[in-house]
């Protein structure tokens, strides 16, 4: 199989789908790889990194676009991209489809087959190519909101951890997942006042016996949210519903009530967000206030460190990219039914229910779409 890597032109995006060391593990499946030129520039690894690996440097995505059968990628095809995609191709990369009508309706239009990162399932029901990002999402989660808690970022003027006498700051997480438990974990090390709320008392059980009593863990209901949220000097968003929109926990009314110079960082904006005064930013612009509020909603996070995360990327997503490969798409579907939930659309159909019932389009089961 052709297999191609273009370089990523979302804002101030520098990760890259396949590290040198994942494009030899494909050479040696007998694929070949071409891979756009500076493509890996980001994350430290030049064109000749990737020729020594096997990979064809391509001059354009055009070309790249043109000659692989599978297209793998990070972030969702920008509007140009998308245009490129032709009948039958595949695509591997991360969608986020419910948010963003727009490109459902290229992907739809272009016929090509579009697994996503974020709906493939793991035994344990889990998301396992979801699962890094979020990792490094709430980690930097705690960064962000720490960064622009200080007075010449607009903010309150509070540092996180506080100092003897002094009071750290609150930091109220919302869900208590991947995301969550990750930011918790920095949030704890820098010694705030951590409070993490979530409707699953499994989940709070599993917090509270990994960090133990510095954590405050609160089943989370409206009364909890608005409760907590009033006295937070940062609000972090990590709620997620697999492949729909994010539920919008906190209305415009209750970020009225917040602390005016608290800051939010909406983890979940890639799907939507979770609260109602969210919209996407970029690392090029990340944040905007309202009313006194500071919002952080970068929808691509993780790009702000793409060497480690394209590395912890690479680290799951390598053995999807080689079984569809190796199989091709329709033999490995078949054979994962786990990978198979990652297929969001196929040949014009949308094969993913959350993404249909969002954005109004009739559901076609995945098998049914790929025959």
């Amino acid at each position: 199989m052709h297999i191609g890597v273009p370089k990523e032109i979302k804002v101030l995006e520098h990760r890259v789908g396949l590290t040198p060391e994942s494009v030899r593990e494909a050479r040696t499946h007998g694929h070949d790889v071409i891979v756009e030129t500076r493509a890996g520039q980001g994350i430290g690894m030049d064109d000749e990194a990737y020729r020594r690996a096997g990979a064809t440097i391509a001059a354009t995505a055009a070309e790249v676009f043109g000659r692989a059968d599978m297209i793998v990628k990070v972030k969702e095809p920008q509007a140009v991209e998308r245009a490129m995609l032709r009948r039958g191709q595949l695509l591997f990369t991360y969608l986020h489809l419910a948010p963003d009508p727009e490109q459902a309706a290229d992907l739809v239009a272009s016929g090509a087959v579009c697994i996503a990162y974020e709906t493939v399932t793991s035994k344990s029901g889990g998301l396992p190519l979801l699962a890094p990002m979020s990792e490094v999402a709430g980690r930097m989660s705690i960064q962000a909101g720490a960064y622009f808690l200080e007075k010449a970022h607009g903010g309150l003027g509070v540092l996180l951890g506080g100092v003897p006498g002094v009071d750290p700051a609150k930091v109220v997480i919302l869900g208590g997942g991947v995301v969550g438990s990750h930011a918790c974990h920095i949030a704890l090390g820098m010694g705030a006042e951590v409070w993490v709320l979530d409707r699953s008392t499994d989940v709070l059980r599993a917090l509270w016996r990994q960090f133990g009593r510095p954590l405050n863990t609160v089943f989370s209901t409206h009364d909890a949210i608005e409760r907590h949220l009033i006295s937070a000097d940062l609000a972090v968003g990590g709620v997620l519903i697999p492949g729909a929109s994010a539920p919008k926990l906190v209305s415009a009314a209750l970020v009225r009530q917040m602390k005016q110079g608290s800051v939010i960082v909406d983890v979940a904006i890639d799907q939507g967000g979770c609260f109602e005064t969210s919209r996407p930013t970029t690392h090029a612009e990340p944040t905007y206030v309202v009313d006194g509020v500071i919002h952080y909603c970068v929808a691509n996070m993780p790009g702000g460190v793409p060497r480690t995360s394209t590395f912890a990327l690479n680290n799951a997503t390598l053995p999807f990219v080689l079984a569809l490969a190796d199989k091709g798409y329709r033999a490995a579907l078949a054979d994962d039914a786990h990978l198979a939930n990652g297929l969001n659309v196929a040949f014009g159909k949308v094969t993913c229910r959350p993404v249909a019932e969002a954005l109004g389009y009739a559901y076609t089961e995945p098998a049914a779409a790929l025959v």
